[in-house]
């Protein structure tokens, strides 16, 4: 069996390798290598909302579809708590929140809804995302607002792009917590139990598990990743507003997301990572190559293909594996 499963990763590996060189290889030949560098920086942050919808399905097997939200919510407590806080104590003040807003998640209405069909948690997941994009607009109006970066200043210029720190931050920040988050479940006995609860929940129970107190405790792991993306990403693009990481044209990445996501393979993290740089790259080529430059939308083309092309040829994902 470990045989079989080693021959399956090297294959995947394989191929994963190949999909990356042969992107380098093309975007050097069509003289638009500079889009490979802006979509690595932007894929970042679709990275970090992967991570967190790949960490929920890999220990619960639901599909989060509220997972941006996370992010949007910590933004809005950053806007409000940064200036009378300051912008370091607002940061910490806005994951948080995040966090909360995860577990009452969790605890309101994915716990009540535990046994029930995977599908019926999907569309759960659903509903939360449109009752806050609702209520931010309630509370927050349909308009834009200022959000001041965390780290002013460009950091270095490579390929003829400027890359700020702001930028730079996001992609640390993927990098950082990937790796804290592999140690996390290959090294640490909370880790494991999680990873065995999710395949035997009724054994995990015999052995005194408690699955659903771990059920609270990734929910709350993945709302602190959203919540990261939040307030590393939209500085960036210095606006915010109601539903920014999951609705509004321009921020919205739940959609680039959800892409890395299955394209990775929904139940491996590193597969987040190989995701988030092929849906970045892909876009950023898309709507720098002068042949796309007459199609609208071409980034979101760009990823409806992608994520079609994995369905029919690898549902899986590159790095995941049957179920």
């Amino acid at each position: 069996m470990d045989r079989i499963l080693e021959r399956v990763l090297s294959r995947s590996t394989l191929v994963t390798a190949a999909v990356v060189v042969g992107i380098v290889v093309l975007f050097y030949a069509l003289g638009i290598e500079q889009s490979l560098l802006i979509g690595l920086i932007g894929g970042a942050a679709y990275g970090l909302l992967a991570l967190g919808l790949v960490l929920i399905y890999k220990s619960s097997g639901v599909f989060n579809f509220a997972q941006a939200e996370f992010g949007t919510v910590a933004v809005f407590a950053l806007y409000l708590l940064h200036g009378p806080l300051g912008y370091g104590l607002a940061l910490v003040g806005a994951l948080l929140v995040a966090i909360v807003f995860g577990l009452a998640v969790e605890r309101l209405v994915i716990r009540p809804l535990f046994d029930a069909p995977r599908v019926t948690l999907l569309v759960a997941t659903a509903g939360v995302a449109l009752l806050a994009v609702g209520t931010e607009l309630y509370l927050g109006e349909a308009k834009l607002r200022p959000i001041p970066a965390l780290i002013e200043g460009r950091a270095f210029t490579l390929l003829g792009q400027n890359i700020s720190w702001q930028q730079l931050s996001v992609l640390i920040a993927l990098a950082v917590l990937g790796a804290l988050l592999a140690l996390f479940f290959n090294r640490t006995n909370l880790g494991l139990a999680i990873l065995g609860a999710s395949q035997e929940p009724f054994a995990a129970e015999v052995v005194g598990i408690g699955v659903k107190r771990l059920s609270a405790f990734t929910w709350g792991l993945a709302a602190l990743l959203g919540g990261v993306a939040g307030v590393l990403y939209l500085p960036v693009l210095g606006t915010f507003g109601p539903g920014s990481l999951t609705i509004v044209p321009g921020s919205a990445i739940l959609i680039p997301a959800v892409t890395a996501a299955v394209i990775g393979g929904m139940t491996s993290l590193p597969g987040a990572f190989v995701g988030c740089t092929i849906v970045g790259v892909a876009q950023a080529g898309a709507v720098s190559y002068e042949g796309f430059r007459d199609i609208p939308g071409q980034g979101s083309a760009i990823t409806f293909l992608l994520l079609l092309a994995v369905l029919i040829a690898r549902p899986q994902g590159l790095l995941g594996h049957r179920a």
